[in-house]
């Protein structure tokens, strides 16, 4: 999610010409998009990583409802 919150930053930064970003072509920040779009299409699911995060949740909930019902 940072990836996402930076690029859009430095798409209003260049929209706006503001700094360095006055002079950046828009394909960087096209290829930041598709950077992007890769990690979480593919490296992301290749690595398990959105199942880790899914996987998390659920046992925080779970450890939630034990300690609510045993207390």
């Amino acid at each position: 999610m940072p990836l996402i919150i930076l690029i859009v930053l430095f798409v209003i930064l260049r929209y706006f010409e503001i700094g360095p970003f006055a002079t950046l072509s828009w394909w960087w920040l096209a290829g930041l998009f598709a950077l992007a779009y890769i990690w979480f299409e593919f490296i992301e699911k290749a690595f398990g990583l959105d199942k880790r995060k899914a996987h998390d949740e659920s046992e925080k909930a779970r450890k939630e409802r034990v300690k609510k019902n045993f207390k």
